[in-house]
């Protein structure tokens, strides 16, 4: 286990998945967590599965005056900070002719002008030599059907993250990217899913993905801490969680 005593972390899109098993994770190593969610419902269960050493806020991350007030709840309970995980994000599969307006701009808000903004208002926060990891996606290169407003915003994610790189230097703050490929969570990542649909989503990303299975959320996790504490030489990087699908890997 590694050891994550008197860490503090920020961790958006915190109470289910992906960023609760790195929550989860943080804790175990003795970190104290700010999570944030959007969700009543998750952010009351996130709650009783962290205890004591984790603040459980609900937050939207599209929302500006929500982003303003989490600086203010970090400033009052952490003052500062090592870690931010932006992981917040929005997806919905839709052919690219049933788009709507309302669609693209809530996919936006939440993972490009949210993250961004997060990091703006969070990083006079974060403590010299921290580290800052958004989660994006193996969509954010390539095309996949139904996915082109996601992908685009994954790919405007990334190159955001390159540029926090360079501009965060003088800080001693590193900025990379992990992007996971098809993740054994709660909503797969996907909203508006049925059962039916969500059990062919998974079929399906067994079908592609080389080593023939989903990732757990904890895997991710594990990637994620890595570029956070362990990977300190390395700033403006992408890290591959996908089972291969994004290194055209073929099997015969």
């Amino acid at each position: 286990m590694n050891n994550y005593t008197g860490k503090k972390a920020v961790i958006t899109g915190g109470t289910h998945g992906m960023g609760l098993a790195v929550a989860k994770a943080l804790i175990a190593g003795g970190a104290e967590v700010i999570v944030t969610g959007r969700n009543p419902k998750n952010t009351d269960e996130a709650r009783r599965e962290l205890g004591e050493r984790a603040h459980v806020v609900v937050s939207d991350v599209s929302s500006m005056k929500d982003i303003q007030e989490l600086g203010l709840f970090v400033e009052k309970h952490f003052g500062k900070i090592d870690f931010l995980h932006v992981n917040a994000g929005f997806s919905i599969l839709e052919p690219f002719q049933e788009v709507t307006e309302d669609t693209y701009d809530r996919i936006f808000e939440v993972n490009t002008k949210g993250a961004f903004f997060t990091v703006q208002r969070l990083t006079p926060l974060i403590h010299e030599g921290g580290a800052i990891v958004f989660t994006s996606s193996v969509a954010d290169e390539g095309g996949y059907p139904g996915m082109s407003v996601y992908s685009a915003s994954k790919a405007a994610l990334r190159s955001l993250a390159s540029g926090f790189a360079v501009e965060l230097l003088d800080k001693g703050i590193r900025v990379n990217v992990v992007s996971p490929g098809f993740i054994d969570t709660p909503s797969m990542g996907v909203v508006g899913f049925t059962e039916v649909e969500r059990a062919t989503f998974q079929d399906l990303g067994d079908k592609v993905t080389p080593m023939e299975r989903h990732g757990s959320s904890e895997e991710v996790a594990k990637a994620v801490l890595f570029l956070a504490f362990d990977a300190t030489f390395t700033t403006g990087a992408k890290l591959t969680v996908d089972g291969g699908i994004g290194q055209n890997l073929h099997t015969f």
